[in-house]
């Protein structure tokens, strides 16, 4: 196997076992829990095919809800997160995708703060509309998504900042 496998499978299951052993039962507040596994949607090489992307967000996201007993809600909301990816990365970093010439960590900081922010919304929104499935629920839906996500934006930010692979 070569190195890149090596790390995504390494991250795979350190973000599932954070997530599912310590992440999964804080309860801030009563309603705001981190979801640092889309870290692991974030972090799939750029240039990877689109139908391997949505493979593995399907699942690091069934893998999830194994564990959690919660019926395939994070399932979805990572296949949805994944199915938006290109676009977003589109959106973020505009041409430097489109030729695939992106280095992720040297990429200005509001370009991956957009991409982070897409992509854990989109994520969280779709999480908790399965999680709610109903309409009398919209405000509970919204003030979890928000709080949730800025939750997890922070961790990732913060697990990038200390994470980040040293300039040779």
């Amino acid at each position: 196997m070569n190195k890149l496998v090596t790390t995504n499978i390494t991250r795979f299951i350190l973000l599932v076992l954070l997530q599912v052993l310590i992440l999964s039962n804080i309860n801030f507040l009563g309603f705001i829990n981190p979801y640092l596994y889309v870290f692991f949607i974030l972090l799939l090489p750029l240039n990877l095919d689109h139908w391997k992307v949505l493979i593995y967000s399907f699942l690091i996201g069934i893998v999830i809800d194994i564990f959690q007993d919660s019926g395939g809600i994070n399932a979805a909301a990572s296949l949805v997160a994944a199915y938006f990816r290109p676009n977003i990365l589109k959106f973020a970093f505009g041409v430097s995708y489109e030729f695939q010439t992106i280095k992720f960590y040297q990429t200005p900081f509001t370009q991956r703060l957009t991409y982070i922010l897409l992509i854990v919304f989109i994520h969280h929104f779709v999480l908790f509309s399965f999680a709610y499935f109903n309409f009398t629920y919209s405000l509970e839906i919204l003030k979890n998504t928000l709080f949730s996500g800025i939750f997890t934006v922070l961790l990732v930010v913060i697990s990038m900042i200390l994470f980040r692979r040293r300039r040779r």
